[in-house]
C-alpha cells in the first residue's frame, strides 16, 4: 500500500482513538463527581443499571483501542491491509468501513458462515 494512503488511516486511526479516550475520560469524571444518592430503591436501581450500561460500553470501546493499537503496529510492521488468513490484499473500500479489519471480506463471510453453522 502507498505511503501517502497508510498516513490516511493512520491518521483515521489516531482520530477514532482519541475520541474514544476522550469518551472514557468524561464517564470517569461523570462516576467520580456524582455523588447523587437516591433514597427510593427504583431511582437507585435505574442509577445503577445506567451506570453498568456504560461500563459495558466503555469496556467495548477498550477493545476497540486493543484492535486500533495492533492497527497501528500493523502500518508500522508494513502488514496493514493484508489478510490474516489468506494474505492478499484488503480491499481499501473496507479498510475505509472498518480500518481496524485483519481479514478480507471473502475470508470474513467464511468465518461468519462457519459461526452460524455452530
Amino acid at each position: 500500500m502507498e505511503a501517502e494512503k497508510l498516513e490516511f488511516f493512520r491518521n483515521i486511526l489516531n482520530e477514532e482513538m482519541k475520541t474514544l479516550l476522550n469518551e472514557a475520560d468524561k464517564t470517569v469524571t461523570e462516576m467520580t463527581s456524582d455523588s447523587s444518592n437516591f433514597p427510593d430503591p427504583t431511582d437507585r436501581a435505574t442509577q445503577e443499571s445506567d451506570r453498568n450500561f456504560e461500563l459495558r460500553i466503555r469496556d467495548r470501546e477498550r477493545r476497540l483501542i486493543n484492535k486500533i493499537k495492533d492497527a497501528i503496529d500493523r502500518i508500522d510492521a508494513g502488514d496493514f491491509g493484508i489478510c490474516d488468513k489468506c494474505g492478499d490484499d484488503i480491499s481499501e473500500a473496507r479498510l475505509k468501513a472498518r480500518p481496524v479489519t485483519t481479514l478480507c471480506i471473502n475470508c470474513k463471510m467464511e468465518e461468519e458462515q462457519k459461526e452460524k453453522r455452530l
